[in-house]
């Protein structure tokens, strides 16, 4: 189990809608990962279960959708994922031990965008 590695990737227009559900069908074409997740796949997530890294279940939080063919972290995403690990919809099953990590992943992207994430205001 594990945090995924930061990427720094690009932001997306800070307006831009985020809907989960379209992005993971974005991001499976993108990545070329129709039929099992891969290592592009993978970085449109904070966190994943390395143990069942060849399952779409394994993948937590993600935070990025394709956006005029590059994958870009949405801020919406970013501020949905910071909700989450704080306890928002039921929090995210992860590690307690990898919480931190996960935070501090977020938090990059948080300063980002100027902002202060949840857990530290």
């Amino acid at each position: 189990m594990t945090v995924t590695q930061f990427r720094d990737l690009p932001l997306a227009d800070r307006d831009r809608e985020w809907d989960a559900a379209e992005a993971e069908r974005r991001v499976r074409s993108w990545a070329k990962a129709e039929d099992a997740p891969n290592a592009k796949y993978r970085e449109a997530h904070i966190w994943y279960d390395s143990d069942n890294a060849d399952e779409f279940g394994g993948y937590k939080l993600p935070i990025a959708d394709v956006v005029n063919g590059t994958l870009k972290v949405v801020p919406r995403a970013i501020m949905a994922a910071g909700g989450v690990v704080q306890g928002a919809r039921g929090g995210v099953k992860i590690p307690k031990d990898e919480v931190d990590r996960v935070k501090a992943h977020l938090a990059k992207y948080y300063a980002k965008l100027g902002e202060t994430p949840p857990w530290e205001r």
